[in-house]
């Protein structure tokens, strides 16, 4: 006769896997919706690959599909604009320092005057108002290697209590 215990294991087993379809079917939950949410799947879609790739197809300039960076602009941070930020305390803590900053001549300069200090710190940007793909590289350039990634900062602007950019968030506070 098998002991309690040894019977135990397979019983729980038998159960964790009927319990397995349950979780599989269950629905996701919405956590956040800002109002402006748009569906994944246009953006996960390749234009173009039902099209025939024959020697007739056009492949001067690949398309990028999702990856396709244009497809993001332009990008807008409404109620954020380029201006001086008053330093302040902020007792938040974040896993690493971030930034605003904008494709604006303030922004640039910014950029270009802490771009070692936020280097050093391994601060992470975010690219809150871009107009062109020519303002997207001209940013990329003044980074030279400093992350920044494209995104509406509305937001994270009014979470903050900002209503300016550029701006250091990290954990001395806010400041530019």
């Amino acid at each position: 006769m098998k002991s309690p215990r040894a019977l135990r294991v397979p019983v729980l087993c038998f159960l964790g896997l009927l319990l397995v379809p349950t979780l599989v079917a269950a629905e996701p939950t919405v956590i956040y919706d800002s109002g402006s949410t748009r569906p994944l799947a246009p953006l996960l879609e390749v234009p173009g690959a039902n099209e025939p790739q024959g020697p007739s197809a056009d492949t001067s300039r690949p398309d990028l599909g999702a990856a396709n960076v244009e497809r993001l602009l332009p990008i807008r941070s409404p109620g954020l604009t380029p201006g001086q930020v008053e330093p302040r305390p902020f007792d938040q803590r974040f896993a690493r320092p971030f930034f605003l900053v904008g494709a604006d001549p303030l922004s640039r300069e910014w950029l270009v005057t802490n771009r070692d200090e936020l280097l050093r710190m391994g601060a992470v940007g975010m690219l809150v108002h871009a107009e062109t793909i020519d303002d997207l590289r001209g940013l990329a350039e003044l980074a030279n290697g400093l992350p920044i990634l494209p995104a509406p900062g509305t937001d994270i602007a009014a979470a903050l209590g900002l209503s300016h950019y550029p701006v250091l968030i990290s954990r001395e506070g806010i400041a530019q």
